[in-house]
């Protein structure tokens, strides 16, 4: 079992900047994928950023050039830096982590609220 923990959401205006953090923690294998995903109220959760094991970051269009995506193997964390936010980046992130060679498993965070408002 791996367990994810989220950290640095909150209240921000328009064009600030936040930091996410996730740590994770358990039977956490090296070959994994780190992601983040937000919900908003209403919609489906969708994919923000992502980086498996030994690659770059992959982002969503709306994020590319505001968010970065980092991970540090060696402490299992993982964190998204948020700049120039906006209204319609408000919503509830989750931190996720896939892995397994064979049979592919999915763990996630508790979620951590982001709210972009003036």
């Amino acid at each position: 079992q791996v367990q994810l923990v989220e950290s640095g959401g909150g209240l921000v205006q328009p064009g600030g900047s936040l930091r996410l953090s996730c740590v994770a923690s358990g039977s956490v294998s090296p070959l994994n994928t780190m992601a983040w995903y937000r919900q908003a109220p209403g919609k489906e959760r969708e994919m923000v950023a992502r980086m498996p094991w030994g690659a770059g970051a992959n982002y969503t269009d709306s994020v590319k050039g505001r968010f970065t995506m980092s991970r540090d193997n060696r402490k299992n964390t993982m964190a998204l830096e948020m700049n120039s936010l906006k209204v319609e980046d408000s919503g509830v992130y989750y931190c996720n982590l896939v892995q397994g060679l064979v049979v592919e498993t999915s763990y996630w965070g508790q979620g951590t609220q982001v709210t972009v408002s003036s």
